[in-house]
Formats: structure tokens, sequence, C-alpha cells
């Protein structure tokens, strides 16, 4: 039986939420599967991508394929690297102990880009809104500028009647 590592969509229309799974190459998209390995949220930036990574190097041990983009979320979490370093440690290259100390490192380094990435974010978050804030400060003293002259005007058309009818009773 041919086995899949695919993406099985789940979610409302236009907003796209999906499983990660292993699944027979020959049922449907979103039917039947053997695993879910994870789960893929494309809606929140950076992507969320929680992975069983053990459970996803065993099934490549056994010969499941990856889709695509499947592939590409494996690497991402580290699955590959792991699924390689086993591989390693079979043909005897390395030792268990090393593979581990590879693999935290690889991921103390992810785990440093992607905090990096989110903290960019918010960055230009709150400096677009602190221009935003400044712009809108800017429209509202400009506005009122414009209003003072409109106002001191009929504030001195008001009083010069009054002056007129208070000569006018002498």
């Amino acid at each position: 039986m041919p086995v899949k590592i695919r993406l099985q969509r789940h979610g409302k229309k236009g907003k796209p939420f999906y499983w990660i799974v292993a699944a027979d190459a020959r049922s449907k998209r979103d039917g039947k599967y053997l695993e879910k390995l994870g789960i893929y949220n494309p809606n929140t930036n950076p992507a969320t991508v929680e992975l069983n990574v053990d459970g996803a190097v065993t099934w490549l041990q056994n010969g499941a394929q990856p889709t695509d983009t499947a592939k590409t979320l494996l690497s991402y979490k580290g699955a590959l690297l792991k699924n390689h370093l086993a591989g390693g440690v079979r043909k005897g290259a390395l030792t268990e102990e090393q593979a581990e100390a590879k693999f935290a490192a690889w991921l103390e380094e992810k785990t440093g880009k992607i905090q990096a990435k989110a903290d960019g974010l918010s960055e230009a978050d709150a400096k677009a809104k602190a221009e935003a804030l400044a712009a809108e400060k800017a429209v509202n003293e400009a506005r009122i500028a414009a209003a003072a002259p409109i106002v001191e005007e009929e504030v001195a058309e008001e009083e010069a009647p009054t002056a007129e009818a208070s000569n006018e009773e002498e």
C-alpha cells in the first residue's frame, strides 16, 4: 500500500486550515487517513506549523512519500533532517548522541530565526501604528487651525450688530 504524507484541508472558504496526515495514496484528499501527524495554519503570520516530528520520521523510514508542500513543512520543522541523521546513525557514521546534538543545535537556530521574524513583524506593526497616529494628529491640528479663522469671523460679525444696535438706542 503506497503511503503519502500530505495535507488534508479543513476550515471555511477563504480561511484554509490543514492537517498533516499519513494516508493511503489512493484515498480522497479529505478522506480516510492512517495517522494525523500535525497541523498547518497559513492564516497566521508567520504560519503556524505543529508537527509530531518523531511520528513523521517513522513514516518516512517506512517508505511514505511526502507531497511537495508536505515536504516543505517537514523540512521547516526538521523532520527530514532528523530522518537524514537517523540514516547516518544506522550506517555508523554518527552516534545517537551526536545526531541528537546536531538536531538540537539546528532546532535552536531555527527557533531564533522564527522569533526574529515575529519580533520584526511586531516592530513593523508598532511603527505603522505610531505613524498613523502622528498623521491623524497632524490632520486634526490642520482642521482646528483652518476652523479657527472662521470662528473668529463669526464672533466678530455677532459683535458688530450689537454695537450698531447700542448706537441706535442712544
